[in-house]
């Protein structure tokens, strides 16, 4: 939801200050595949029956990885999408050193505190690692809870819809000869 909204937020932003929608179909990427497959396997993992088969958290951790690499590909054409890889970075990191599975706040997701883990997710405790980049922040009213590596993701597609909307040239594009 978080992300839904910040697409949004740049949307908007990008549109009251001038810019165009049509912009955005100016944009060109480099194998698109790999981002929807990547985008789609995440979110079913995430919101699928799937959560609950075990070993589904390193195919979530493929999917991670497919998302940053596929936005260091575009560095180049996309501004601002290098904030996207530094979040989608830290939510790797956090998750691959607790074995596949992201460390959420207990008072957050009291249906983890009951079973220790679901899906991708691990009750945060002193047996979990990095704590400061697993998901404790909340942002109400969302019963969503979020990590610094989503609320930069967030801020990462905020500013990539705006710029593309106000000006879908890659950076390669703009610089003097």
């Amino acid at each position: 939801m978080l992300w839904l909204f910040a697409i949004l937020v740049g949307l908007v932003f990008g549109l009251l200050t001038g810019g165009n929608i049509g912009n955005l179909s100016r944009l060109r990427f480099r194998w698109p595949w790999v981002i929807l497959l990547a985008v789609v396997v995440r979110e079913a993992v995430l919101l699928t029956p799937l959560n609950r088969v075990d070993g589904a958290q390193y195919v979530y951790v493929l999917a991670l990885v497919g998302i940053v690499v596929w936005t260091i590909f575009h560095f180049d054409r996309l501004r601002g999408i290098s904030l996207v890889t530094a979040g989608a970075a830290l939510n790797l990191l956090v998750i691959v050193v607790n074995g596949a599975r992201m460390p959420v706040a207990p008072d957050l997701a009291p249906a983890l505190v009951r079973h220790g883990n679901v899906g991708q997710y691990t009750v945060m405790g002193s047996q979990t690692q990095l704590n400061l980049l697993g998901d404790w922040i909340s942002l109400r009213p969302s019963p969503e809870a979020y990590s610094p590596g989503d609320v930069l993701i967030a801020l990462g597609l905020a500013v990539v819809l705006f710029l593309a909307v106000r000006n879908p040239k890659p950076y390669s594009d703009l610089t003097p000869p």
